[in-house]
């Protein structure tokens, strides 16, 4: 273990004197690295998926491969269209006051970006922040979770094919070695994960003041308005509740639903459930509980809702343990472990809701959902969703697709997170905004330098300030008559007499 902290210190050392050795890489040179990584993700697809699929005891291999290598490669695309807008020094006004000078942002790397990865979407997450660091010219370092080896060792073996470790190198182990990567004083931390392991990150850092990027989690609710399609509706929630068997921070966590179209919509959601997996344990595209500490979990998730008064409809036959078809929640009360935490899981309590008020006001008194989802066809609702309602991203008539769409931020508020690595956001999340003025020779800045109270300076103050109002007096250091501002002494005795 001490051999394993000391090798992460030696690397971000490593990195560090890469960076001074070449601090702003070129345009050039940062597409060529981007297209190497697209090149890779193509060649060691299949070998992804499988270590994913290991790591899970059994995960679909189309799933492995749209989200956690074809995603990847498309945000690759994104940023290679787009880089050379992104590093273009971005012009700003001067104040009136400094006309003719010229003020500008240049967007610089930060240097050394932290990625800590989490185990649900194990490529993605590690490579998502990766590919935006690189774009900002930054090296990296990935901390893989303990509950993804094969995952990590294919990654690891994939990315050293392309850069040396004083570019990207990635880590795996267990707590111990999250917690000392957590504390070394990198120039950005990028962190996928739990509200709860999220905090310890962000205390871990503020020691050496490093700057947090928090994609969390929370109960992110799907509302079913009166004039949405039962049907549509269910389909959808129910593959948000099938993919990855629900083991996303995107899932929809829990239905909204009309009472009286409860029955309707668990009658659906049931149907399109079984049309989509009509046998869970030995189809080999429905993704298994990650592991047996997970799987314990649902279960007792499950105990302690029926234990409740809930009633669980389930959506197929499992093997009574890592294979879970969905189960759909009724007759929920705000005491049941369901609605206290965020699911993770094929688990769907559905909670009746009379209206769309009624709906704001129990999302708002919840901690802020990383997702939010309408169903329904009423444009002032949405709009209303839209401005009144926080939550990192919204998706009407679907769930989680914003969350594809590599010019959109993502991430999260509140309890659900700080900041996006995604998009133009992320670029500039993971670069310093360096400001820079250039003053003419000719500026006469010379004429706001002590002395103070020339007229020249009396003007400035009046045109920007106008006067001041003479009932109010500003105190004065001992011995002084009281002066307003832009006045001089003289002025105001002369006033006062």
């Amino acid at each position: 273990m001490k051999d394993a902290i000391e090798n992460l210190r030696d690397v971000l050392s490593r990195q560090r004197e890469a960076c001074l050795a070449s601090p702003y890489p070129e345009l050039s040179q940062r597409r060529r690295t981007l297209r190497e990584v697209r090149e890779a993700l193509s060649r060691y697809q299949d070998q992804l998926a499988a270590a994913m699929s290991d790591d899970f005891g059994r995960r679909s291999e189309f799933e492995c491969k749209t989200l956690d290598v074809m995603f990847p490669a498309l945000q690759i695309d994104h940023a290679l269209a787009n880089l050379r807008r992104w590093m273009k020094p971005q012009r700003r006004r001067t104040d009136l006051l400094f006309r003719t000078n010229i003020a500008k942002v240049v967007y610089q790397p930060k240097g050394v970006v932290g990625v800590i990865a989490a185990w649900n979407f194990p490529i993605v997450e590690a490579m998502g922040p990766m590919i935006m660091a690189l774009a900002a010219g930054n090296r990296v370092m990935i901390k893989m979770s303990e509950f993804s080896p094969r995952s990590t060792a294919v990654l690891r073996e994939m990315l050293a094919d392309i850069f040396p470790e004083d570019q990207v190198a990635v880590f795996g182990g267990g707590v111990e070695v999250a917690q000392a990567f957590a504390s070394l004083p990198f120039d950005h931390i990028v962190f996928t994960g739990s509200p709860g392991v999220g905090k310890e990150i962000m205390r871990a850092a503020s020691a050496n003041l490093t700057p947090v990027t928090l994609e969390l989690g929370g109960k992110s609710p799907a509302i079913v308005a009166p004039s949405a399609s039962i049907a549509a509706a269910a389909r959808s929630i129910a593959h948000g509740k099938a993919f990855n068997a629900g083991q996303a921070c995107v899932a929809p966590d829990y239905a909204l639903v009309p009472r009286d179209r409860i029955d309707a919509f668990v009658a659906a959601a049931v149907s399109a459930f079984q049309r989509m997996v009509p046998d869970p344990v030995h189809d080999p595209e429905y993704t298994c509980i990650a592991s047996d500490r997970h799987a314990k979990r649902v279960h007792e998730l499950l105990d302690d809702a029926r234990a409740k008064g809930a009633t669980v409809t389930s959506c197929g036959t499992g093997n009574g343990w890592r294979v879970v078809p969905m189960q759909i929640v009724t007759n929920v009360t705000p005491d049941m472990r369901i609605m206290q935490e965020e699911l993770f899981n094929p688990i769907l309590p559905v909670v009746a809701c009379d209206s769309l008020d009624e709906g704001i006001r129990y999302i708002t008194a919840r901690p802020r959902p990383l997702a939010l989802y309408y169903y329904g066809t009423d444009a002032g609702e949405i709009k209303r969703l839209e401005q009144d309602v926080h939550a990192g991203g919204m998706t009407v008539n679907d769930w989680a697709w914003h969350v594809f769409q590599s010019d959109l931020p993502f991430g999260g508020t509140g309890n659900s997170g700080i900041g996006s690595w995604r998009g133009p956001e992320g670029f500039r999340a993971l670069s310093h905004g360096k400001s820079v003025l250039r003053m003419k020779p000719w500026f006469p800045i010379g004429l706001f330098r002590p002395p103070y109270g020339t007229r020249v300076q009396q003007l400035v103050s009046t045109l920007f300030l106008g006067h001041a109002d003479p009932a109010l007096n500003i105190p004065c250091s001992a011995g002084n008559e009281p002066r307003r501002y832009g006045s001089t002494a003289q002025d105001t005795t002369r006033e006062s007499t």
